[in-house]
């Protein structure tokens, strides 16, 4: 089914990577609240209330596989993939190891790669279809100790920005989010020092709720946002500037 603008989601194939909690999750309850059949991956896949959960690790391609064959079963062919599952492993660029830098770019941009090649073969005879990578401000911006979660997650601009040039005519969209701090799991880890530092540079001066970026993650899923592909979202407090 094609949508046009002012049309609503009414039971789309969604899935969302790395679903289980945070930003995932979030995401996830906001397209099933706006109509959609929303599954999420995670690596265990322990349960979640209230959403349909299949494990896959997006570093596996037999795993992907699986995925995928588990929700186009239950739901049908994925037609809004949110690639959002990533991991950090933070160290200053010296004493960055090889094992470290590559586990974190086999995660975060070539566990993208691996479902966004597993949904579009759908997408493609379908001549239509939704991709949204959750991309971080710190692939944009840069950060001390994060070289490689920044180079996975700037990876994945140009991923993005490939795939809407060439499936573009195929009616397939591919846009990314760039969320800043939000209030999550991963940004607990952080020390109260390093957290006010960070706010100092935001001039919202505060997080993000995940809610915040689901809501934009929304609306690149549905209808109002058919003419816009490519595109590069900051959700971030005004922090990178729309770098």
């Amino acid at each position: 089914m094609t949508l046009t603008t002012g049309e609503r989601n009414v039971g789309r194939s969604a899935l969302v990577t790395g679903g289980n909690r945070g930003i995932g999750l979030a995401i996830a309850r906001r397209l099933a609240a706006g109509g959609d059949s929303v599954t999420v991956t995670s690596r265990s896949g322990e349960p979640v209330e209230g959403v349909s959960v299949v494990p896959c690790d997006v570093r596996d391609v037999a795993s992907v596989e699986a995925a995928f064959a588990s929700v186009e079963k239950d739901q049908g062919p994925v037609e809004v993939l949110v690639a959002n599952a990533g991991i950090t492993s933070d160290r200053m660029f010296a004493a960055l190891k090889d094992e470290v830098f590559t586990d974190v770019v086999d995660t975060n941009l070539t566990g993208a790669y691996r479902v966004a090649k597993r949904a579009v073969r759908g997408m493609m005879r379908a001549r239509q279809g939704r991709m949204i990578f959750i991309s971080s401000v710190v692939g944009l911006y840069g950060w001390p100790g994060q070289a490689n979660y920044a180079a996975s997650k700037a990876g994945l601009v140009g991923l993005a920005r490939s795939l809407a040039r060439e499936l573009g005519p195929l009616g397939i969209t591919a846009n990314v989010v760039a969320p800043g701090l939000v209030d999550t799991d991963m940004a607990a880890v952080l020390s109260q020092e390093r957290e006010a530092a960070i706010l100092g540079t935001v001039p919202l001066g505060r997080k993000a709720d995940a809610d915040e970026v689901a809501a934009v993650v929304a609306f690149l899923a549905g209808p109002d946002a058919a003419y816009l592909t490519g595109a590069v979202i900051p959700v971030d407090g005004g922090l990178g500037m729309g770098h």
